[in-house]
Order: C-alpha cells, then structure tokens, then sequence
C-alpha cells in the first residue's frame, strides 16, 4: 500500500516536470490527467505536504443525532450515568430510535462520560453456554448494604438467575443458614415458569458441607431436597467466583439499580421492595441478550415448549 507522504513527493515530481516541459507532457510521462494536475499545482506552496490528502470525512451527515437528541440524551445522563443500559431504555420510551452503540458514541462526543483506564484483557477458556431455559441456574448470596437498612441488622439477598435467559429472582432473608437456602430453593422452583435441570452454587456452609472435615459425609437440607427432585447439585472450583459469573454480575447490576436508591425498615419492607424489583428487572433489556429483556426471550422459548 502506498503511504500518504509517497503519494504527495510523487505529486511533487510531477509540478516540478509540468513546469519544465508543461502540463500535456507531465500528464503523458506521468499518466495522470491534466485535471488533477492543474489542482496540484494550485494548493502547492513548495512544500511537498501541501500537497497531502486531507481527511475526507464529512462535515454534516443527514442521519445525524439532532440537536433535540443531545438535549434529551443530556437531561437523562446525569440520573443514570451508573447504567448506560438502562439510560437507553428510557430514552427510547420517550421517543429516542437511536441504537445503543450510537447513543453511546454520542455520549463520548459531548464529553459525558469518563475516561477509565483500559484494563488488562482477559481470555476466556470456551464456556459451553445453556441451550434451554432450566439447563443451569446460578444461585449465589450477597449482604444487603448497611447504608440501605435503617434498624441496624443485617439482612442477605438469595439471587438465582438462569443461564439461558438470564431471568433472575431475589429475596431477602434476616439469617445465612441452609434453612434459608432451602426455602428460597422452594420459592425459585416455584417462580420460575419453567422445571428446573441443574443448580450451581460455590462453596459456601449455606449450601453444602463438602468442606467441612467433620461433616462432610452428611448432605444439608439444601442439598437433600434437590437429590428428591432430581435436580442436579453442581459446585463450582474453590475461590473461582468468575465461574459463578452471571450471578456475581448481576449482583454488581443491583447495587446500582436497586440499592443505590433503596431504603427499608423491615424484613417485610425489604421484600416487597425487591419483589416489584423483580418484575421490573426481568424487563429491562441487556447487552448478552442482544438488547432484549429476559421476559422476551424466555416467552419465545415457551411459545415452543
């Protein structure tokens, strides 16, 4: 490929010949038109990068963001910069058509977002994906923020989401034990509109006691009532949260989301709280879903189950 600077020494010789032996004879030795030599010359000042190709990139296009969309993309953004995702969704109910990677190369170009440091890439070893809602489902814990409880104690957040739609389920509980694993197992199996295969977990007391030296050859409540309704029990690798990964991600999702804004009183509050927050959450469309919601995705697997 012939660079940018050879193009204009080479334009540079052919000026310098045409004001020799004339334009015509350039054009013949050369084999260029007398056109674009006549051009040359006049943006030539003697220098030979003058005589450069300047970008040709337009200056207006007629698809481009309207001035009324960088307002409205403007008057959002400052409530929801944590969540482009869900900065999106909103703008398209209040009429923006745009797609989400032109919001975001809007968003860059009024200088609204922050510039972070590129993080060191990491590679992935291949992952077999769940092909069905109910192949696999993640199920993790996380503690509810002290900043969100108002009487002091402490309360944890059971997530469990499907591989496949990624359709998530939360509640609260007020004690970390294998009696709270297993009724939110009861209220998952329940939820969720579709049977169950398999259930992943990492390590933890609450879930199993293979770690456990003295009891390890007893199986916890949580575990004995998947082996009584044939649901396979899968553990994940001691201290590898990334193969729990869609749990863990959307834990980080809800700290923004929910309990960034989030206040309760009670147990009770907190639960009726995070029960419209899952029906809100199972509509709201993400990335790995290629912009769909989980509630979308999962009624195209019923319409044919």
């Amino acid at each position: 490929m012939i660079s940018i600077a050879s193009k204009a020494r080479f334009r540079q010789r052919v000026i310098r010949y045409a004001e020799k032996h004339g334009v015509t004879d350039a054009s013949i030795r050369h084999r260029v038109s007398r056109k674009a030599i006549y051009e040359w010359k006049a943006k030539y000042d003697g220098h030979w990068k003058s005589l450069m190709d300047k970008s040709h990139r337009p200056h207006s296009h007629p698809s481009e963001h309207t001035e009324e969309e960088y307002n409205l993309i403007e008057r959002y953004y400052r409530r929801n910069k944590e969540d482009m995702i869900v900065l999106w969704d909103k703008l398209r109910e209040k009429g923006y058509t745009r797609c989400y990677k032109s919001m975001l190369r809007a968003i860059k170009r009024m200088g609204l977002s922050e510039t972070l440091e590129k993080r060191k890439g990491y590679k992935a070893k291949p992952y077999q994906r769940a092909k069905y809602p109910g192949q696999k489902v993640q199920i993790d814990v996380k503690y509810v923020p002290s900043c969100c409880v108002t009487n002091g104690q402490k309360y944890y957040q059971y997530t469990a989401v499907d591989e496949c739609t990624r359709f998530c389920f939360r509640e609260l509980y007020d004690e970390h034990s294998t009696y709270s694993s297993l009724d939110f197992l009861k209220k998952v199996i329940e939820y969720f509109p579709f049977p169950i295969r398999e259930i992943q977990t990492d390590n933890g007391t609450e879930w199993t006691n293979a770690l456990l030296v003295k009891t390890a050859t007893h199986k916890t409540m949580f575990e004995n009532y998947l082996e009584e309704n044939g649901i396979l029990y899968h553990r994940i690798r001691v201290a590898t949260p990334r193969h729990n990964g869609k749990v863990e991600r959307q834990h980080r999702i809800d700290g923004v989301r929910f309990y960034s804004k989030m206040r309760m009183y009670s147990l009770e509050d907190g639960r009726k709280q995070i029960a419209k927050y899952n029906r809100i959450s199972n509509r709201i469309p993400k990335c790995c879903l290629n912009f769909r919601s989980p509630k979308e995705v999962l009624e195209d697997y019923l319409a044919v189950m």
